[in-house]
């Protein structure tokens, strides 16, 4: 049917998802393609963030993380295992090493490396440390990079990260608890900031400061208000990157903290504020000079906007669509994208495709997640997209344990 100038598109045949509780209780998920299980207890399995490389360039092996416990942050002491499943052999999880350096949205940022069919990344705590650790996923070869890694380029050679000690304080549920921030008693510190990691040497580099973005264009709420980073993406150029800068007011009125988004070249050079509108959450890179994020901004409010880099230039995607805010993702060739809601009053979160040269919305399915699960320990969607664009990977709790689970979209997006 056809309303406000896009299409709805509602796939006809309801799939009940391998592992729902049984009929009649509140557990449950409505899907419309073809969906499994990939993992299953007793452990509780997830992925997390939704811009990261789950799937190995061959599109066989899926990275996941297990643990035994589902409702409750994680402490110092808490020990994750991570590991793969292989898609060819039953699901096979496939248990790669542990980690004490994690949270529940974010994982321990765990994801293939850029250029290697073999080598994975993901952070740890080791001697009081935030570390990261590259592994070869079949051989068990290891190195430690001496700093805990954010995001990485895409010609594999470079990270970009932040002190997730001060994060963990600032943003509960995306840094790592068990760290010291060395600046925790400074507003806006001029040693600690986005720091580049080369992944080749470990050898690192401060290349903005908390006290260079406190000074750009500072506004009124910013006087006495710590400030801290979150959310790095590096574009899929390899040359710029983006970042939010948070801060959280003295003065409590308005939002809990304010967001202002930006983008830098990867020395930290030529910054451009794209977001000051008090309001910024997800994005992703849509092409190396476009960024798709859910903002504010006076003239048309909270929206998907389509902004372009080093510009003046944004634009409304899928204004008469979403109403709401969720996690974007864009496929592989350009042309859909991903996204997903909080729980609705029913506890249902919807998973979605919106084709962006078309306008036309594919509601791929509905999930359950319990009021139990809240806070730290909710469990978003958070759709992965395969390497071919022909598969999508959520998290969800609908069975009332985390689980991961394969949507098979081809039919839709071919």
């Amino acid at each position: 049917m056809k309303q406000a100038g896009f299409s709805w598109i509602v796939m006809v045949g309801l799939v009940w998802m391998q592992g729902a509780m049984a009929e009649g209780t509140k557990f449950r998920a409505e899907v419309n393609v073809p969906c499994r299980a990939v993992t299953q207890g007793p452990l509780s399995h997830w992925f997390g963030y939704y811009d990261k490389e789950q799937f190995d360039p061959s599109g066989r092996y899926l990275l996941g993380m297990a643990v035994d416990f589902d409702d409750r942050p994680p402490t110092a002491d808490d020990t994750i295992r991570i590991g793969m499943v292989d898609l060819h052999e039953q699901d096979r999880w496939i248990d790669l090493g542990e980690t004490r350096a994690w949270g529940w949205q974010q994982g321990c940022m765990l994801q293939w490396v850029p250029g290697s069919a073999s080598q994975i990344i993901y952070n740890d705590r080791r001697d009081g440390q935030f570390v990261a650790v590259i592994q070869d996923a079949f051989t068990g070869e290891t190195r430690t990079l001496p700093q805990a890694i954010y995001a990485l380029s895409p010609n594999g050679r470079y990270a970009v990260t932040t002190n997730f000690a001060r994060l963990d304080e600032t943003r509960p549920g995306y840094g790592y608890e068990g760290g010291k921030d060395a600046w925790g008693d400074q507003l806006h510190p001029a040693g600690d900031g986005i720091v580049r990691l080369d992944l080749k040497t470990g050898e690192s580099k401060l290349i903005l400061s908390l006290d260079q973005i406190a000074a750009f264009q500072p506004q009124e709420t910013m006087e006495g208000a710590k400030h801290w980073f979150n959310h790095l993406l590096v574009n899929p150029a390899g040359n710029r990157f983006i970042f939010l800068h948070r801060w959280e007011p003295v003065k409590k009125e308005g939002p809990r903290w304010r967001t202002r988004m930006f983008t830098a070249n990867l020395d930290g050079s030529d910054i451009s504020c794209l977001a000051d509108h008090d309001m910024v959450s997800h994005f992703i890179w849509k092409n190396p000079t476009q960024i798709l994020a859910y903002t504010r901004k006076p003239e048309s409010g909270d929206q998907y906007h389509l902004y372009t880099d080093q510009s003046d230039t944004v634009d409304i995607v899928g204004g008469e669509v979403f109403t709401r805010d969720g996690h974007c993702t864009i496929s592989p060739d350009g042309r859909w994208m991903l996204t997903d809601t909080y729980p609705d009053q029913e506890r249902m979160q919807t998973l979605m495709l919106y084709n962006l040269e078309r306008k036309e919305l594919v509601i791929l399915g509905r999930f359950y997640m319990d009021t139990h699960f809240k806070d730290q320990s909710r469990c978003d969607l958070h759709g992965r997209w395969s390497r071919d664009g022909q598969r999508v990977c959520i998290d969800s709790l609908h069975s009332g344990q985390r689980q991961m689970y394969l949507l098979d979209v081809s039919r839709i997006v071919r």
